[in-house]
């Protein structure tokens, strides 16, 4: 494989990295449509989705109590969560027919991506709490990511690429506002 090495005027020392830029995603980092509060009418994603078609919500299947949908901030393709329909913050709030089938579509998605992407492991978790990592915390979901043998840190270390969620100019436009 031929390396190039590109004249990027204002990154700095070239790196031997092509730059994917994503500026879309900022959207996510800057929090816009997220929750304004912890109750069910304050704005919550996760009691729209199932108001929503299939298609436009990305629900890959609907149960009793929980409903599984496709991330739309995936960490890896196929990223799913297991979310229950009702608006509880915390696993201990669930009912034991809410835990039964969270379980039991858990166990589903990890068959469901096995067989569609070939995962050969996965992440599966939730984080409870704002400090502990939660998007979204006033509304419980499960995580799961699959993962394949070499994905860790795929872009820079297989494709020799960063994924980088805002433009350099932008990115410098915000850090000279803020010097003082």
């Amino acid at each position: 494989m031929l390396l190039v090495m590109h004249d990027q005027a204002g990154a700095g020392s070239p790196d031997n990295f092509e730059r994917l830029w994503t500026p879309h995603r900022m959207a996510y980092i800057k929090g816009e449509n997220k929750p304004t509060g912890s109750g069910p009418g304050d704005g919550c994603p996760f009691d729209a989705i199932p108001k929503m078609s299939d298609e436009d919500g990305l629900i890959v299947k609907r149960g009793k109590t929980v409903y599984t949908v496709l991330n739309l901030y995936p960490y890896n393709s196929g990223h799913l969560m297991v979310v229950p329909y009702r608006h509880v913050s915390d696993y201990d709030e669930l009912d034991e027919a809410e835990v039964a089938e969270l379980g039991a579509f858990t166990q589903k998605a990890l068959r469901a991506l096995r067989k569609a992407s070939g995962a050969q492991g996965f992440n599966v978790g939730m984080n409870l709490g704002h400090v502990a990592g939660a998007g979204i915390a006033a509304h419980l979901h499960q995580h799961v990511v699959p993962r394949w043998g070499g994905d860790t840190n795929f872009m820079p270390v297989v494709a020799r690429t960063k994924v980088l969620p805002q433009l350099l100019r932008d990115t410098r436009q915000l850090l000279a506002d803020a010097w003082s």
